[in-house]
């Protein structure tokens, strides 16, 4: 569908607020639904300009995007599920990625968008009902690396009202591909764990859970820990039962963050899409779902596969 994944890309409150209304009352005036998920501060604005159409449903920003932008692909698909109706079943979304000022963050909002590019379009293929997405970008409030990014990941553009072509747009899985890792620091310091080999989950549990107890980390981090720790889990048993061994585990903590990489010499996890969603969609009890665990639960997951091998690096900052 034309323009299913579209950003309208503003410098002032009337590029945002104009184009916005166009895109609702195109959908409104042709029955479909509309859900709106924005800052506070855009949000108002909008709230002013369609004070007339009492049939725009509003949701919290937090909703979508409160547990980062891995779990805000799946809060997206599943924002459209709540809204389609037998008889309307194309859903509007309007939404306001944003990102901190932490810099360290900004290439998991990245890959958000080119991941959701990627579903939709899949979606489409597969002829789901259609849910037709907008994306906000405010360049008085996104950084210039960000709005870049929104230039790179939608295919189309809100223009004068309407969707235009983007002949800026690079394919999904090209971009996410050409996505640097950048190095961490701990990395280059010795690991609190060394586990080399790994066959024995149990005794590596409790080992990582003692020693990571034992780092004198900040306090009220407990409950960081402990899903970082999960993460960890899930991971090294992924590579134990998919990978090729021998599986290496590495763990570094400071009072800033926690790190761990899993290393196998196996070669998967080379679909740059992997772990966005459970592998066997929302019926949990299939399993699969090591990965996008471990997205929800760390700050970044970062894989890098090589002739050597496949390495992941989750990474937990502590707050």
């Amino acid at each position: 569908m034309d323009g299913a994944h579209r950003a309208l890309i503003g410098a002032s409150d009337q590029e945002l607020v104009d184009g916005t209304e166009a895109f609702v009352r195109d959908a409104l005036d042709a029955g479909e639904h509309v859900v709106i998920a924005c800052t506070d501060q855009t949000t108002e604005l909008l709230q002013k300009a369609l004070a007339d159409r009492p049939q725009v449903a509003w949701a919290e920003w937090g909703e979508v995007y409160g547990h980062g932008p891995a779990a805000a692909v799946t809060a997206v698909r599943r924002l459209g599920e709540r809204y389609r109706t037998p008889g309307h079943p194309v859903v509007r979304v309007v939404l306001e990625p944003l990102a901190g000022p932490d810099r360290d963050t900004w290439r998991e909002w990245q890959r958000y968008d080119a991941v959701l590019d990627h579903q939709l379009d899949e979606a489409e293929l597969l002829g789901e009902e259609p849910l037709l997405v907008l994306c906000l970008c405010d360049t008085r409030r996104v950084a210039p690396e960000l709005v870049q990014a929104a230039r790179d990941t939608h295919p189309s553009l809100q223009v004068d009202g309407a969707a235009v072509v983007n002949p800026g747009h690079v394919d999904a899985a090209a971009y996410l591909t050409s996505l640097p890792v950048p190095a961490e620091p701990l990395e280059e310091t010795e690991p609190l764990v060394r586990a080399d080999s790994v066959r024995d989950l149990r005794g590596l549990r409790r080992d990582l859970a003692a020693r990571a107890a034992d780092a004198r980390l900040p306090g009220g981090t407990e409950s960081a820990l402990e899903d970082f720790l999960l993460a960890v889990d899930e991971m090294t048993t992924n590579a134990l039962r998919h990978g090729r061994p021998p599986v290496d585990l590495r763990l570094w903590v400071d009072d800033r963050r926690l790190v761990c990489t899993v290393t196998d010499r196996g070669a998967g996890l080379q679909d740059p899409f992997i772990g966005y969603g459970p592998a066997h969609g929302d019926d949990l009890s299939l399993g699969g779902m090591g990965l996008w665990l471990a997205r929800q639960l760390c700050d970044h997951v970062d894989i890098t596969v090589a002739d050597e091998g496949v390495r992941v690096r989750l990474t937990t900052v502590l707050r």
